[in-house]
């Protein structure tokens, strides 16, 4: 499980939004932003692009010093796997990095064969899922 995310942090979510097709990607990277809102797209700073987000429900609370909410953003950089499959991430990913077919609102997800590059799961194999390295 990604250890960067506390389950509390992320008790509010009510849905996640994906802005591309997550079952082409192998993995997506996350983090807690301080946003304005908890509801709208979030603006988008980094390299790279978002490729989805989660809203909060009514009972999230702002920050008392900023007024702002944490909630989590999901992105990708110009050397992620998707993009350059044989450069850095060919067969690991970064720290911040999970399969997105295992987040769900309220769930921090997890690392896989799939998002870390390596060979299929048995399980993975039985469904007939091969990784497009």
């Amino acid at each position: 499980m990604s250890s960067l995310i506390d389950a509390d942090e992320i008790s509010h979510e009510t849905e996640l939004v994906w802005l591309e097709d997550i079952e082409t990607l192998d993995y997506v990277r996350q983090s807690l932003d301080r946003l304005p809102t908890r509801k709208s797209k979030p603006a988008y700073h980094r390299d790279g692009r978002m490729v989805g987000y989660a809203i909060l429900g009514p009972t999230a609370k702002p920050s008392r010093a900023s007024g702002t909410f944490r909630r989590r953003v999901f992105w990708l950089l110009p050397h992620d796997r998707d993009i350059e499959p044989e450069g850095l991430y060919a067969r690991s990913a970064p720290a911040e990095a999970v399969d997105p077919r295992t987040l769900e609102p309220r769930v921090k997800g997890y690392k896989t064969e799939r998002s870390e590059g390596g060979p299929p799961s048995a399980a993975m194999q039985e469904l007939g899922i091969t990784l497009p390295l």
